[in-house]
């Protein structure tokens, strides 16, 4: 009984986590898609400084984004 109970709590952690990180994910590829389309917009109007900050965000967003599937995909196959 006290198997079924653990296995039953580690699934339910476990998608918590998926759901946790898919939240997560989806934000992050959100600020990342705003960002390039924020210098598609006003690009020309934006400081060479400016500019490399915006694409310097969006790699950091995409990136975490990619953080969070994987932390998905590994908990996956495990």
């Amino acid at each position: 009984m006290k198997d079924f109970v653990n296995k039953a709590a580690d699934a339910i952690e476990d998608t918590v986590k998926d759901v946790r990180d898919s939240v997560n994910e989806a934000s992050h590829r959100s600020e990342a898609d705003a960002e390039k389309e924020k210098r598609n917009a006003v690009g020309d109007a934006m400081t060479p400084g400016e500019k490399a900050g915006s694409l310097l965000n969006e790699g950091k967003n995409r990136l975490e984004a990619e953080w969070d599937k994987t932390k998905q995909d590994v908990r996956d196959k495990t």
